[in-house]
Protein backbone atom coordinates (compact mmCIF):
# COMPACT_ATOMS: atom_id res chain seq x y z
CA UNK A 1 0.00 0.00 0.00
CA UNK A 2 1.25 3.35 -0.61
CA UNK A 3 0.16 6.36 2.04
CA UNK A 4 -0.41 9.66 0.66
CA UNK A 5 -0.14 12.72 2.40
CA UNK A 6 -0.84 16.21 1.86
CA UNK A 7 -0.94 19.81 4.11
CA UNK A 8 -1.57 22.23 1.43
CA UNK A 9 -4.76 22.49 -1.03
CA UNK A 10 -2.16 22.28 -4.12
CA UNK A 11 -0.89 19.01 -2.47
CA UNK A 12 -4.05 17.75 -2.07
CA UNK A 13 -5.51 18.17 -5.75
CA UNK A 14 -2.50 16.62 -6.72
CA UNK A 15 -2.40 13.82 -4.10
CA UNK A 16 -5.94 13.40 -5.47
CA UNK A 17 -4.87 12.73 -8.92
CA UNK A 18 -2.34 10.15 -7.81
CA UNK A 19 -4.98 8.51 -5.70
CA UNK A 20 -7.24 8.20 -9.09
CA UNK A 21 -4.69 6.73 -10.87
CA UNK A 22 -3.84 4.23 -8.67
CA UNK A 23 -6.90 2.94 -7.32
CA UNK A 24 -6.61 0.06 -4.87
CA UNK A 25 -3.12 0.89 -4.23
CA UNK A 26 -3.13 4.10 -2.07
CA UNK A 27 -4.26 5.37 1.10
CA UNK A 28 -4.92 8.99 1.77
CA UNK A 29 -3.86 10.03 5.36
CA UNK A 30 -5.43 13.13 6.87
CA UNK A 31 -5.14 14.98 10.35
CA UNK A 32 -2.10 16.45 11.91
CA UNK A 33 0.64 16.14 8.86
CA UNK A 34 3.42 14.84 11.66
CA UNK A 35 0.38 11.86 12.74
CA UNK A 36 -0.12 11.40 9.38
CA UNK A 37 3.29 10.97 8.61
CA UNK A 38 3.90 8.39 11.46
CA UNK A 39 0.69 6.10 11.03
CA UNK A 40 1.44 5.82 7.09
CA UNK A 41 5.18 4.99 7.67
CA UNK A 42 4.02 1.93 10.06
CA UNK A 43 1.06 1.14 7.97
CA UNK A 44 2.52 1.53 4.38
CA UNK A 45 5.10 -0.43 1.95
CA UNK A 46 6.02 3.13 0.44
CA UNK A 47 4.85 6.88 1.09
CA UNK A 48 4.69 10.36 -1.00
CA UNK A 49 4.25 13.24 1.11
CA UNK A 50 3.24 16.46 -0.91
CA UNK A 51 5.46 18.32 1.38
CA UNK A 52 9.15 20.01 1.69
CA UNK A 53 12.36 17.55 1.22
CA UNK A 54 13.32 18.76 4.66
CA UNK A 55 9.90 18.85 6.36
CA UNK A 56 10.01 15.02 5.78
CA UNK A 57 13.44 14.70 6.97
CA UNK A 58 12.63 15.89 10.32
CA UNK A 59 9.35 14.03 9.89
CA UNK A 60 10.86 10.72 9.41
CA UNK A 61 14.39 10.80 10.70
CA UNK A 62 12.83 9.06 14.18
CA UNK A 63 10.88 6.90 12.26
CA UNK A 64 14.04 5.16 10.36
CA UNK A 65 15.35 1.78 11.61
CA UNK A 66 16.99 -0.42 8.78
CA UNK A 67 16.76 0.02 4.80
CA UNK A 68 16.08 -3.27 4.25
CA UNK A 69 13.08 -2.96 5.72
CA UNK A 70 11.62 0.89 5.85
CA UNK A 71 9.31 2.06 3.32
CA UNK A 72 10.68 3.76 0.68
CA UNK A 73 9.34 8.17 0.66
CA UNK A 74 8.88 10.36 -2.10
CA UNK A 75 8.56 14.04 -1.65
CA UNK A 76 6.52 15.71 -4.46
CA UNK A 77 6.80 19.69 -4.60
CA UNK A 78 4.04 22.48 -3.70
CA UNK A 79 4.26 22.98 -7.49
CA UNK A 80 4.35 19.45 -8.60
CA UNK A 81 7.74 19.83 -10.32
CA UNK A 82 10.05 17.09 -8.90
CA UNK A 83 9.16 13.72 -7.65
CA UNK A 84 12.04 13.05 -4.98
CA UNK A 85 12.89 9.66 -4.15
CA UNK A 86 14.00 11.06 -0.06
CA UNK A 87 14.30 7.15 1.48
CA UNK A 88 14.62 3.39 0.78
CA UNK A 89 15.66 4.06 -2.85
CA UNK A 90 16.48 0.50 -3.72
CA UNK A 91 15.56 -1.40 -0.50
CA UNK A 92 12.13 0.48 0.00
CA UNK A 93 11.04 0.96 -3.78
CA UNK A 94 10.98 4.71 -3.87
CA UNK A 95 13.12 5.35 -6.84
CA UNK A 96 10.86 3.35 -9.03
CA UNK A 97 8.10 4.79 -7.44
CA UNK A 98 9.52 8.07 -7.86
CA UNK A 99 9.73 7.32 -12.08
CA UNK A 100 6.10 6.16 -11.76
CA UNK A 101 4.71 9.33 -9.82
CA UNK A 102 6.63 11.48 -12.34
CA UNK A 103 4.46 9.48 -15.30
CA UNK A 104 1.17 10.39 -13.41
CA UNK A 105 1.76 14.23 -12.43
CA UNK A 106 4.60 15.09 -15.08
CA UNK A 107 7.20 15.69 -12.74
CA UNK A 108 10.71 14.86 -12.93
CA UNK A 109 11.62 12.23 -11.09
CA UNK A 110 14.75 13.04 -9.08
CA UNK A 111 16.75 9.88 -7.99
CA UNK A 112 20.68 10.08 -6.80
CA UNK A 113 20.92 6.79 -6.03
CA UNK A 114 24.75 6.35 -7.36
CA UNK A 115 24.40 3.40 -9.54
CA UNK A 116 20.68 4.72 -10.86
CA UNK A 117 22.48 8.00 -11.38
CA UNK A 118 25.24 5.99 -13.75
CA UNK A 119 22.65 3.49 -15.59
CA UNK A 120 24.58 0.80 -13.35
CA UNK A 121 22.14 -2.21 -12.08
CA UNK A 122 21.91 -2.04 -8.90
CA UNK A 123 23.15 -5.67 -6.71
CA UNK A 124 19.78 -5.05 -4.18
CA UNK A 125 17.50 -4.42 -6.90
CA UNK A 126 18.55 -7.82 -9.63
CA UNK A 127 15.43 -9.50 -7.92
CA UNK A 128 17.33 -12.19 -6.41
CA UNK A 129 18.19 -12.92 -2.25
CA UNK A 130 21.45 -10.82 -1.29
CA UNK A 131 23.99 -11.64 0.92
CA UNK A 132 27.80 -9.77 2.07
CA UNK A 133 29.46 -6.33 0.93
CA UNK A 134 26.89 -4.87 -1.24
CA UNK A 135 28.23 -1.67 -0.15
CA UNK A 136 31.87 -1.79 -1.41
CA UNK A 137 31.24 -4.23 -4.30
CA UNK A 138 29.02 -1.20 -5.76
CA UNK A 139 31.09 0.88 -5.04
CA UNK A 140 34.22 -1.05 -7.02
CA UNK A 141 31.97 -0.88 -10.17
CA UNK A 142 30.97 2.63 -9.72
CA UNK A 143 35.05 3.50 -9.17
CA UNK A 144 35.51 0.95 -12.36
CA UNK A 145 37.84 -1.13 -10.31
CA UNK A 146 37.58 -4.76 -11.72
CA UNK A 147 35.04 -7.14 -10.11
CA UNK A 148 34.70 -10.59 -10.84
CA UNK A 149 31.95 -12.85 -11.76
CA UNK A 150 31.45 -16.16 -10.66
CA UNK A 151 28.63 -17.71 -11.81
CA UNK A 152 28.47 -21.32 -10.33
CA UNK A 153 25.04 -21.05 -11.64
CA UNK A 154 23.90 -20.09 -15.04
CA UNK A 155 21.19 -17.38 -14.35
CA UNK A 156 20.06 -14.43 -16.51
CA UNK A 157 21.28 -11.02 -15.30
CA UNK A 158 21.57 -8.01 -16.05
CA UNK A 159 24.40 -6.25 -17.52
CA UNK A 160 27.53 -5.84 -15.12
CA UNK A 161 30.53 -4.16 -15.67
CA UNK A 162 32.60 -7.38 -14.20
CA UNK A 163 35.51 -9.53 -15.66
CA UNK A 164 34.84 -13.38 -16.31
CA UNK A 165 37.61 -15.09 -15.06
CA UNK A 166 38.33 -12.29 -12.53
CA UNK A 167 41.95 -14.14 -10.58
CA UNK A 168 43.36 -11.75 -8.22
CA UNK A 169 40.68 -9.21 -8.17
CA UNK A 170 39.74 -7.66 -4.28
CA UNK A 171 35.93 -7.85 -5.26
CA UNK A 172 34.30 -10.50 -6.81
CA UNK A 173 30.26 -11.26 -7.36
CA UNK A 174 29.25 -15.00 -6.81
CA UNK A 175 25.82 -16.50 -7.99
CA UNK A 176 25.58 -19.65 -6.33
CA UNK A 177 23.20 -21.52 -4.87
CA UNK A 178 25.18 -23.48 -2.24
CA UNK A 179 26.22 -22.53 1.59
CA UNK A 180 29.30 -21.01 0.84
CA UNK A 181 31.82 -19.05 3.37
CA UNK A 182 31.93 -15.25 2.19
CA UNK A 183 35.02 -13.27 1.30
CA UNK A 184 35.29 -9.87 2.14
CA UNK A 185 35.33 -8.13 -1.18
CA UNK A 186 32.00 -10.42 -2.49
CA UNK A 187 28.65 -10.66 -2.86
CA UNK A 188 26.75 -13.69 -3.23
CA UNK A 189 23.78 -13.48 -5.25
CA UNK A 190 21.26 -16.55 -4.47
CA UNK A 191 19.58 -17.58 -8.10
CA UNK A 192 15.94 -20.00 -7.65
CA UNK A 193 17.55 -22.22 -8.81
CA UNK A 194 16.38 -25.12 -6.67
CA UNK A 195 13.16 -27.41 -6.78
CA UNK A 196 12.58 -29.35 -3.61
CA UNK A 197 9.79 -32.37 -4.17
CA UNK A 198 8.02 -33.15 -1.61
CA UNK A 199 5.43 -36.53 -0.89
CA UNK A 200 3.50 -36.62 2.33
CA UNK A 201 1.02 -38.97 4.13
CA UNK A 202 -2.68 -37.97 4.96
CA UNK A 203 -1.69 -35.94 8.35
CA UNK A 204 2.00 -35.36 8.21
CA UNK A 205 2.93 -32.80 10.71
CA UNK A 206 4.29 -29.40 9.15
CA UNK A 207 7.33 -29.27 11.33
CA UNK A 208 8.46 -33.23 10.00
CA UNK A 209 7.82 -32.27 6.13
CA UNK A 210 9.76 -29.05 6.93
CA UNK A 211 12.45 -30.71 8.95
CA UNK A 212 13.24 -32.74 6.65
CA UNK A 213 13.24 -30.52 3.40
CA UNK A 214 15.84 -28.43 5.62
CA UNK A 215 17.77 -31.18 6.49
CA UNK A 216 18.30 -32.29 2.98
CA UNK A 217 19.24 -29.02 1.78
CA UNK A 218 21.84 -28.58 4.90
CA UNK A 219 23.36 -32.20 4.61
CA UNK A 220 23.81 -31.10 0.35
CA UNK A 221 24.82 -28.20 1.05
CA UNK A 222 22.32 -26.37 -0.36
CA UNK A 223 20.75 -22.49 0.54
CA UNK A 224 17.40 -22.65 1.05
CA UNK A 225 17.31 -19.03 -0.22
CA UNK A 226 17.17 -20.57 -3.82
CA UNK A 227 14.84 -22.69 -3.49
CA UNK A 228 12.28 -21.70 -5.90
CA UNK A 229 9.11 -23.91 -5.24
CA UNK A 230 7.91 -27.06 -3.53
CA UNK A 231 6.26 -29.23 -5.71
CA UNK A 232 3.93 -32.46 -5.50
CA UNK A 233 1.19 -34.64 -6.96
CA UNK A 234 -2.27 -33.13 -7.24
CA UNK A 235 -3.98 -35.61 -4.65
CA UNK A 236 -1.70 -33.26 -2.05
CA UNK A 237 -2.52 -30.09 -3.22
CA UNK A 238 -4.44 -29.37 0.09
CA UNK A 239 -2.20 -31.35 2.43
CA UNK A 240 -1.75 -29.14 5.44
CA UNK A 241 1.62 -30.34 6.58
CA UNK A 242 3.51 -29.69 2.87
CA UNK A 243 0.83 -26.23 2.32
CA UNK A 244 2.35 -25.61 5.92
CA UNK A 245 6.08 -26.00 4.56
CA UNK A 246 5.94 -24.25 1.74
CA UNK A 247 4.15 -21.27 3.83
CA UNK A 248 7.29 -20.99 5.66
CA UNK A 249 9.53 -21.34 3.29
CA UNK A 250 7.95 -18.42 1.63
CA UNK A 251 7.59 -20.59 -1.86
CA UNK A 252 4.86 -21.47 -4.33
CA UNK A 253 3.47 -24.91 -4.09
CA UNK A 254 3.35 -26.51 -7.27
CA UNK A 255 1.26 -29.42 -8.03
CA UNK A 256 1.41 -31.68 -10.96
CA UNK A 257 -1.24 -34.21 -12.23
CA UNK A 258 -0.68 -37.98 -10.96
CA UNK A 259 -0.35 -39.33 -14.79
CA UNK A 260 2.43 -36.13 -15.72
CA UNK A 261 4.34 -37.75 -12.98
CA UNK A 262 4.05 -41.13 -13.79
CA UNK A 263 5.83 -40.40 -17.03
CA UNK A 264 8.79 -39.65 -15.34
CA UNK A 265 11.93 -41.67 -15.44
CA UNK A 266 13.08 -42.01 -11.61
CA UNK A 267 15.89 -43.66 -9.47
CA UNK A 268 13.67 -44.45 -7.23
CA UNK A 269 10.25 -45.34 -7.87
CA UNK A 270 7.87 -47.30 -5.33
CA UNK A 271 4.54 -49.39 -5.30
CA UNK A 272 3.57 -47.48 -2.11
CA UNK A 273 2.64 -44.04 -3.88
CA UNK A 274 1.52 -45.74 -7.03
CA UNK A 275 -1.46 -47.52 -4.83
CA UNK A 276 -1.82 -44.46 -2.96
CA UNK A 277 -2.27 -41.44 -6.08
CA UNK A 278 -1.18 -43.30 -9.08
CA UNK A 279 2.54 -42.47 -10.07
CA UNK A 280 5.45 -44.42 -8.35
CA UNK A 281 7.25 -41.78 -7.36
CA UNK A 282 6.20 -38.57 -6.08
CA UNK A 283 8.84 -36.51 -4.47
CA UNK A 284 11.76 -37.46 -7.50
CA UNK A 285 8.97 -36.86 -9.99
CA UNK A 286 7.63 -33.99 -8.57
CA UNK A 287 10.84 -32.63 -8.83
CA UNK A 288 12.30 -33.63 -11.90
CA UNK A 289 9.00 -33.17 -14.13
CA UNK A 290 11.21 -29.52 -15.45
CA UNK A 291 14.39 -31.28 -15.63
CA UNK A 292 17.53 -30.86 -14.16
CA UNK A 293 20.04 -32.13 -12.45
CA UNK A 294 18.72 -34.37 -9.40
CA UNK A 295 20.99 -33.72 -6.04
CA UNK A 296 19.24 -35.14 -3.23
CA UNK A 297 17.74 -38.44 -4.08
CA UNK A 298 14.74 -39.54 -2.38
CA UNK A 299 15.16 -39.54 1.35
CA UNK A 300 12.58 -39.81 4.22
CA UNK A 301 12.08 -38.15 7.39
CA UNK A 302 13.59 -39.24 10.57
CA UNK A 303 10.14 -40.12 12.55
CA UNK A 304 9.23 -43.38 12.89
CA UNK A 305 7.15 -44.47 10.88
CA UNK A 306 8.10 -41.72 8.40
CA UNK A 307 5.12 -39.92 6.59
CA UNK A 308 7.12 -37.48 4.16
CA UNK A 309 9.38 -37.92 1.46
CA UNK A 310 12.06 -35.33 -0.54
CA UNK A 311 14.22 -34.51 -3.42
CA UNK A 312 15.72 -31.79 -5.22
CA UNK A 313 16.77 -30.59 -8.17
CA UNK A 314 18.66 -27.93 -9.98
CA UNK A 315 17.23 -26.86 -12.54
CA UNK A 316 18.95 -24.45 -14.75
CA UNK A 317 18.50 -21.07 -15.36
CA UNK A 318 16.42 -20.42 -18.23
CA UNK A 319 17.97 -17.77 -20.62
CA UNK A 320 15.73 -15.07 -21.69
CA UNK A 321 15.60 -13.83 -25.34
CA UNK A 322 13.91 -9.91 -26.20
CA UNK A 323 12.85 -9.57 -29.62
CA UNK A 324 12.95 -5.70 -29.81
CA UNK A 325 11.66 -3.33 -32.52
CA UNK A 326 12.99 -0.23 -32.24
CA UNK A 327 10.35 1.70 -34.53
CA UNK A 328 11.04 3.79 -37.63
CA UNK A 329 14.11 5.96 -36.12
CA UNK A 330 13.11 8.63 -34.48
CA UNK A 331 13.62 8.39 -30.34
CA UNK A 332 10.16 9.62 -29.31
CA UNK A 333 8.86 6.43 -30.85
CA UNK A 334 11.28 3.80 -29.20
CA UNK A 335 8.91 2.59 -26.67
CA UNK A 336 9.16 2.46 -23.09
CA UNK A 337 8.39 -1.37 -22.88
CA UNK A 338 11.52 -1.61 -25.40
CA UNK A 339 13.67 0.97 -23.40
CA UNK A 340 12.98 -1.22 -20.44
CA UNK A 341 14.25 -4.76 -22.41
CA UNK A 342 17.56 -2.96 -23.85
CA UNK A 343 18.62 -2.22 -20.00
CA UNK A 344 17.59 -5.48 -18.71
CA UNK A 345 19.88 -7.32 -21.07
CA UNK A 346 23.24 -8.39 -20.85
CA UNK A 347 23.78 -9.16 -24.42
CA UNK A 348 22.49 -6.92 -27.55
CA UNK A 349 22.77 -8.39 -31.00
CA UNK A 350 21.94 -6.23 -33.94
CA UNK A 351 22.82 -4.45 -37.04
CA UNK A 352 25.45 -2.00 -36.38
CA UNK A 353 23.41 0.91 -37.50
CA UNK A 354 20.81 0.38 -35.10
CA UNK A 355 22.96 -0.63 -32.47
CA UNK A 356 24.38 2.72 -32.95
CA UNK A 357 20.95 4.18 -32.67
CA UNK A 358 19.94 3.21 -29.38
CA UNK A 359 24.20 2.42 -27.67
CA UNK A 360 23.60 5.12 -25.54
CA UNK A 361 20.50 3.57 -23.55
CA UNK A 362 22.45 0.41 -22.79
CA UNK A 363 23.89 0.25 -19.08
CA UNK A 364 27.54 -0.08 -18.70
CA UNK A 365 28.74 -3.96 -18.83
CA UNK A 366 26.42 -4.50 -21.99
CA UNK A 367 28.04 -6.48 -24.21
CA UNK A 368 27.35 -5.97 -27.76
CA UNK A 369 27.30 -8.38 -30.57
CA UNK A 370 26.70 -6.34 -33.71
CA UNK A 371 27.32 -6.99 -37.82
CA UNK A 372 26.69 -5.70 -41.21
CA UNK A 373 23.73 -6.07 -44.04
CA UNK A 374 22.57 -9.45 -45.16
CA UNK A 375 23.56 -11.35 -41.75
CA UNK A 376 20.45 -11.88 -40.48
CA UNK A 377 20.50 -15.35 -40.08
CA UNK A 378 23.87 -15.13 -38.02
CA UNK A 379 22.66 -12.53 -36.11
CA UNK A 380 19.51 -14.74 -34.95
CA UNK A 381 21.81 -17.94 -34.32
CA UNK A 382 23.68 -15.81 -32.63
CA UNK A 383 20.80 -14.26 -30.20
CA UNK A 384 19.56 -17.70 -29.49
CA UNK A 385 22.81 -19.23 -29.04
CA UNK A 386 23.82 -16.35 -25.86
CA UNK A 387 19.96 -16.98 -24.89
CA UNK A 388 20.89 -20.93 -24.86
CA UNK A 389 24.04 -20.33 -21.95
CA UNK A 390 21.71 -18.98 -19.75
CA UNK A 391 21.83 -15.03 -20.79
CA UNK A 392 19.08 -11.87 -21.17
CA UNK A 393 19.67 -11.29 -24.37
CA UNK A 394 18.05 -8.39 -26.48
CA UNK A 395 17.66 -9.06 -30.53
CA UNK A 396 17.14 -5.72 -32.01
CA UNK A 397 15.15 -5.04 -35.26
CA UNK A 398 13.60 -1.63 -36.94
CA UNK A 399 10.29 -0.83 -36.83
CA UNK A 400 8.24 -3.69 -35.62
CA UNK A 401 10.85 -7.10 -35.44
CA UNK A 402 8.07 -9.12 -36.22
CA UNK A 403 7.74 -6.86 -39.70
CA UNK A 404 10.26 -8.12 -42.23
CA UNK A 405 12.39 -8.24 -39.90
CA UNK A 406 14.55 -10.48 -36.98
CA UNK A 407 11.63 -12.09 -35.49
CA UNK A 408 11.02 -14.86 -37.97
CA UNK A 409 14.27 -16.04 -38.08
CA UNK A 410 15.04 -16.15 -34.57
CA UNK A 411 12.20 -17.95 -33.40
CA UNK A 412 12.47 -20.59 -36.39
CA UNK A 413 15.95 -20.82 -34.42
CA UNK A 414 14.32 -20.77 -30.77
CA UNK A 415 12.96 -23.81 -28.92
CA UNK A 416 11.48 -24.62 -25.52
CA UNK A 417 14.63 -24.34 -23.60
CA UNK A 418 14.40 -20.75 -23.57
CA UNK A 419 12.00 -17.93 -22.53
CA UNK A 420 11.32 -15.44 -25.70
CA UNK A 421 9.53 -12.36 -25.21
CA UNK A 422 8.08 -9.96 -28.42
CA UNK A 423 8.27 -6.28 -27.90
CA UNK A 424 6.32 -4.55 -30.64
CA UNK A 425 7.43 -1.41 -32.48
CA UNK A 426 6.13 0.98 -34.96
CA UNK A 427 6.02 -0.38 -38.08
CA UNK A 428 7.50 1.64 -41.27
CA UNK A 429 4.13 1.71 -42.75
CA UNK A 430 2.34 3.10 -39.81
CA UNK A 431 4.89 5.75 -39.52
CA UNK A 432 4.59 6.85 -43.13
CA UNK A 433 0.95 6.30 -42.83
CA UNK A 434 0.78 9.13 -40.36
CA UNK A 435 2.99 11.54 -42.34
CA UNK A 436 0.23 11.17 -45.28
CA UNK A 437 -2.63 11.37 -43.35
CA UNK A 438 -4.79 8.09 -42.80
CA UNK A 439 -4.20 5.97 -45.81
CA UNK A 440 -4.58 2.95 -44.25
CA UNK A 441 -8.22 3.49 -42.83
CA UNK A 442 -9.43 0.58 -44.61
CA UNK A 443 -8.49 -2.53 -45.28
CA UNK A 444 -4.17 -2.86 -46.38
CA UNK A 445 -1.84 -5.12 -47.00
CA UNK A 446 1.89 -5.22 -46.68
CA UNK A 447 4.32 -6.77 -49.64
CA UNK A 448 8.05 -6.21 -49.76
CA UNK A 449 9.34 -6.58 -53.48
CA UNK A 450 12.51 -7.48 -52.48
CA UNK A 451 12.74 -11.04 -54.34
CA UNK A 452 16.05 -11.82 -52.40
CA UNK A 453 13.96 -14.61 -50.11
CA UNK A 454 10.87 -14.64 -52.01
CA UNK A 455 10.51 -15.53 -55.56
CA UNK A 456 8.98 -13.01 -57.76
CA UNK A 457 6.26 -15.14 -59.01
CA UNK A 458 4.88 -14.81 -55.59
CA UNK A 459 5.53 -11.39 -54.97
CA UNK A 460 3.65 -11.20 -58.15
CA UNK A 461 1.02 -13.02 -57.17
CA UNK A 462 0.37 -11.42 -54.19
CA UNK A 463 0.52 -7.53 -55.47
CA UNK A 464 -2.29 -8.83 -57.92
CA UNK A 465 -4.61 -10.54 -55.43
CA UNK A 466 -3.95 -7.43 -53.42
CA UNK A 467 -4.97 -5.57 -56.78
CA UNK A 468 -8.18 -7.51 -57.46
CA UNK A 469 -9.23 -7.36 -53.65
CA UNK A 470 -9.24 -3.20 -53.15
CA UNK A 471 -6.91 -3.29 -50.66
CA UNK A 472 -4.48 -0.56 -50.22
CA UNK A 473 -1.04 -1.48 -50.55
CA UNK A 474 2.32 -0.44 -48.92
CA UNK A 475 5.65 -1.28 -50.70
CA UNK A 476 8.74 -1.84 -48.86
CA UNK A 477 11.71 -2.64 -50.20
CA UNK A 478 10.41 -1.16 -53.20
CA UNK A 479 13.67 -0.46 -55.08
CA UNK A 480 17.27 -0.42 -55.14
CA UNK A 481 20.51 -0.32 -57.44
CA UNK A 482 20.30 -3.50 -58.43
CA UNK A 483 16.25 -4.27 -58.70
CA UNK A 484 15.19 -1.58 -60.43
CA UNK A 485 12.64 -2.97 -62.48
CA UNK A 486 10.07 -4.76 -59.31
CA UNK A 487 8.46 -1.57 -58.28
CA UNK A 488 7.17 -0.71 -62.23
CA UNK A 489 5.63 -4.19 -62.50
CA UNK A 490 3.93 -3.88 -59.20
CA UNK A 491 2.43 -0.17 -59.85
CA UNK A 492 1.43 -1.73 -63.54
CA UNK A 493 -0.62 -4.58 -61.93
CA UNK A 494 -2.07 -2.35 -58.99
CA UNK A 495 -3.26 0.12 -62.69
CA UNK A 496 -5.20 -2.78 -64.53
CA UNK A 497 -7.40 -2.37 -61.09
CA UNK A 498 -7.37 1.48 -60.55
CA UNK A 499 -7.27 5.21 -62.10
CA UNK A 500 -4.49 6.65 -63.14
CA UNK A 501 -5.41 9.56 -60.31
CA UNK A 502 -5.13 7.10 -57.31
CA UNK A 503 -3.28 8.57 -54.58
CA UNK A 504 0.03 7.43 -53.94
CA UNK A 505 2.31 8.70 -51.12
CA UNK A 506 6.14 8.67 -50.91
CA UNK A 507 8.03 9.00 -47.78
CA UNK A 508 11.46 8.58 -47.12
CA UNK A 509 13.63 7.59 -43.47
CA UNK A 510 9.83 8.64 -42.11
CA UNK A 511 10.10 10.15 -38.36
CA UNK A 512 14.15 10.36 -38.81
CA UNK A 513 15.81 14.01 -39.16
CA UNK A 514 15.96 14.19 -43.12
CA UNK A 515 13.03 12.85 -43.08
CA UNK A 516 10.67 13.41 -46.76
CA UNK A 517 7.16 12.73 -47.97
CA UNK A 518 5.04 14.27 -51.09
CA UNK A 519 1.92 13.09 -52.52
CA UNK A 520 1.82 11.75 -56.22
CA UNK A 521 -0.64 9.24 -58.11
CA UNK A 522 -0.75 6.21 -59.68
CA UNK A 523 0.07 7.29 -62.93
CA UNK A 524 2.03 10.27 -62.12
CA UNK A 525 4.34 8.71 -59.79
CA UNK A 526 8.31 8.09 -61.05
CA UNK A 527 9.58 4.93 -59.75
CA UNK A 528 13.30 5.93 -60.47
CA UNK A 529 13.05 8.71 -57.87
CA UNK A 530 12.05 5.79 -54.76
CA UNK A 531 14.78 3.68 -53.10
CA UNK A 532 15.39 1.36 -50.29
CA UNK A 533 14.80 4.04 -47.76
CA UNK A 534 11.40 4.82 -49.13
CA UNK A 535 8.15 3.48 -48.29
CA UNK A 536 5.53 3.88 -51.32
CA UNK A 537 1.76 3.17 -50.25
CA UNK A 538 -0.53 2.91 -53.27
CA UNK A 539 -4.94 3.76 -52.30
CA UNK A 540 -7.67 2.38 -52.91
CA UNK A 541 -10.42 3.05 -55.48
CA UNK A 542 -11.89 5.03 -52.77
CA UNK A 543 -8.23 6.99 -51.36
CA UNK A 544 -8.46 10.76 -51.94
CA UNK A 545 -6.35 13.29 -51.22
CA UNK A 546 -8.16 15.95 -49.09
CA UNK A 547 -6.36 19.13 -48.21
CA UNK A 548 -2.72 17.83 -49.30
CA UNK A 549 -3.43 14.73 -47.02
CA UNK A 550 -4.34 10.83 -48.00
CA UNK A 551 -7.48 9.54 -47.03
CA UNK A 552 -8.90 5.91 -47.29
CA UNK A 553 -12.21 6.23 -45.77
CA UNK A 554 -13.95 3.20 -43.50
CA UNK A 555 -16.36 2.38 -45.97
CA UNK A 556 -17.84 3.14 -49.23
CA UNK A 557 -21.25 3.68 -48.53
CA UNK A 558 -20.80 8.02 -49.79
CA UNK A 559 -19.42 5.94 -52.96
CA UNK A 560 -22.06 4.22 -54.18
CA UNK A 561 -25.41 6.41 -52.66
CA UNK A 562 -25.72 9.12 -55.27
CA UNK A 563 -27.80 11.38 -52.88
CA UNK A 564 -24.49 11.39 -50.88
CA UNK A 565 -21.91 11.07 -53.42
CA UNK A 566 -19.31 14.26 -52.78
CA UNK A 567 -16.71 15.63 -55.56
CA UNK A 568 -13.74 13.17 -55.39
CA UNK A 569 -11.48 15.90 -55.08
CA UNK A 570 -13.00 16.67 -51.61
CA UNK A 571 -15.62 14.57 -49.64
CA UNK A 572 -16.63 15.79 -46.49
CA UNK A 573 -15.56 14.41 -43.43
CA UNK A 574 -19.00 12.97 -42.44
CA UNK A 575 -19.24 11.16 -46.07
CA UNK A 576 -15.22 10.28 -45.99
CA UNK A 577 -15.77 8.43 -42.87
CA UNK A 578 -18.49 5.67 -44.23
CA UNK A 579 -20.97 3.88 -41.91
CA UNK A 580 -19.75 2.88 -38.31
CA UNK A 581 -19.57 -0.06 -36.75
CA UNK A 582 -21.92 0.07 -33.54
CA UNK A 583 -20.72 -2.65 -31.93
CA UNK A 584 -17.14 -1.64 -31.60
CA UNK A 585 -17.29 2.05 -30.33
CA UNK A 586 -13.64 2.48 -29.74
CA UNK A 587 -12.80 2.03 -33.29
CA UNK A 588 -15.21 4.85 -34.05
CA UNK A 589 -13.60 7.67 -31.98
Amino acid sequence: MIGLISATAAGAAARDRLAAAWPGRTRVYGGPVADAVRTAFAECDRLVCFLATGAVVRLVAPLLDDKRTDPGVVCVDEGGRFAVSLVGGHGGGANELARAVGEVLGAEPVVTTATDAVGLAGLDTLGLPVEGDVAGVSRALLDGEPVALRAEVAWPLPPLPVVREGAGTAYAIRVTDRVVERAGGEVVLRPPSLVVGVGASRGAPVDEVLGLVEAALCDAGLCAASVAELATVDAKAEEPGIVGAAGRLGVPLVTYPAGQLAGVEVPNPSDAPLAAVGTPSVAEAAALVGGGELLVPKRKSAAVPATATCAVVRRPGRGRLAVVGLGPGARDLVTPRARAELRRASVLVGLDQYVDQIRDLLRPGTRVLESGLGAEEERARTAVEQARRGHAVALIGSGDAGVYAMASPALAEASDDIDVVGVPGVTAALAAGAILGAPLGHDHVSISLSDLHTPWEVIERRVRAAAGADLVVTFYNPRSRGRDWQLPKALAILAEHREPTTPVGVVRNASRADESSRLSTLGALDPATVDMMTVVTVGNTATREIAGRMVTPRGYRWQEDPATRRSPAAPSLASASGTFDSEKPEENL
